[in-house]
């Protein structure tokens, strides 16, 4: 990436920040409008499906729009032998980055729909079958975006990401947080997206052990990443065709 990486964290906080701020202030238009838990439900995935996929559009070329602790980590983990990789300085300003924007998220989706600017959840979201569901759902998420990347589909990453969410939320029990930095500043908002800050730790947990099994997968299907092997390939592609006789 040729951002700075000041540049390439601001990007990251200004796109979970709106992230979240499309969750909540989705949420809070949804229960204000109907009645219905279903109706809310499906208002506030396809606003997080749009939403998501303009910001990964708007804001991949500067930073990968990883708006979450989870890929950021898997993405530090596979690229760490490679030079051009993401380093832990690259981490470290990321997700600070990614927290911070996403409480900054959840304030400004509060204050547009003048709500209590800060008020923690009390949503509790604590039982096993939605901790199962954030494996799940992580699983699949770092999956798919390292799965494209083997496959050089990157480029479809907005597109496919959004709408892996956007059915996440109704597959998984959790209605897929599979986000860390999200699950944190989801708890800033007493609302239909909030949860509970007692909720937080094992959602979390759950995260990070779906993002490992994500990129376990990712070796069972498509083998081992290494730069090397991403150089060979190269080579061979680059190599001159022989001389016909």
């Amino acid at each position: 990436m040729n951002a700075s990486r000041g540049r390439r964290a601001a990007a990251e906080a200004i796109g979970t920040g709106l992230l979240v701020a499309v969750v909540v202030g989705s949420g809070i238009q949804a229960t204000e409008l109907s009645h219905d838990v279903g109706v809310q439900l499906l208002a506030n995935s396809l606003a997080t499906v749009f939403g998501l996929g303009v910001l990964i559009a708007l804001l991949g070329p500067v930073s990968g729009a990883h708006f979450n602790p989870a890929v950021t980590l898997a993405a530090w983990f596979t690229s760490r032998r490679d030079p051009d990789g993401l380093t832990l300085r690259d981490v470290a300003a990321y997700l600070p980055a990614q927290i911070a924007g996403a409480v900054g998220g959840a304030i400004l989706a509060d204050a547009m729909f003048a709500r209590p600017l800060v008020k923690f959840s009390t949503h509790d979201r604590s039982a096993g079958h939605l901790w199962l569901g954030e494996v799940v759902a992580t699983a699949g998420l770092i999956l798919l975006i390292f799965g494209l990347n083997r496959i050089g589909r990157a480029s479809l990453a907005p597109a496919a990401v959004a709408s892996y969410i956007g059915a996440a939320y109704w597959f998984t029990s959790s209605t897929s947080f599979a986000n860390p930095a999200v699950t944190i500043g989801r708890t800033f908002t007493d609302t239909f997206a909030g949860i509970a800050p007692a909720s937080v730790a094992p959602f979390i947990a759950a995260q990070l052990l779906g993002a490992a099994l994500g990129l376990a997968i990712v070796t069972a299907v498509y083998g081992p990443n290494t730069a090397q092997a991403h150089r060979e390939v190269d080579l061979r592609h680059s190599a001159p065709e022989p001389a016909a006789p």
